[in-house]
């Protein structure tokens, strides 16, 4: 069980780095965004002495880029959520429909979605998710279980001489 919490905490980070990469990736049509501005505002200033463009060139760069940047964050910002929803174990659907879309995100996306939906199915996680709680490990704790005392001889299968 304590390996399943790791899992998840490794998980959680890849999820914040995967989406901040996003939001990086998702800057790329910037350039198109500004140019289609500027064929709105200032269609003079592209120079090159033929007629200006006309206009609808340049809100179909501006729409484009703007609804790809838009989308491109959109996606972001929930791939994050996903990271900070595993390290709580809470909303164990949207943690799996986001390990689903960023199977979309190659390379890193594929690799995170297919760690992510294979960890999410293991019915341990799934009892992770639906008690909120930490297990207890038994392992872990600083006293030995109730009921069990000196009496264990090596090699006696717990049987009381």
């Amino acid at each position: 069980m304590n390996q399943d919490l790791q899992h998840l905490k490794l998980l959680s980070i890849f999820y914040y780095v995967v989406g901040g990469l996003m939001i990086l990736f998702a800057l790329f049509p910037i350039f198109h965004f500004g140019f289609g501005l500027m064929m709105i505002i200032s269609p003079n200033s592209l120079g090159g002495g033929g007629p200006p463009p006309p206009p609808l060139v340049g809100w179909l760069f501006v729409l484009i880029a703007g609804a790809i940047m838009l989308v491109g964050w959109t996606l972001a910002i929930g791939t994050m959520l996903a990271g900070r929803f595993l390290s709580q174990r809470k909303h164990y659907t949207y943690c799996l429909v986001m390990a689903g879309l960023s199977l979309l995100f190659q390379p890193f996306g594929t690799i995170l979605g297919v760690f992510t939906i294979l960890l999410l199915i293991r019915p341990s996680v799934k009892r992770l998710f639906e008690t909120g709680e930490i297990p207890h490990d038994p392992e872990e704790a600083d006293e030995p279980p109730i009921g069990y005392g000196d009496h264990i001889v090596p090699d006696s299968y717990n049987i009381r001489h």
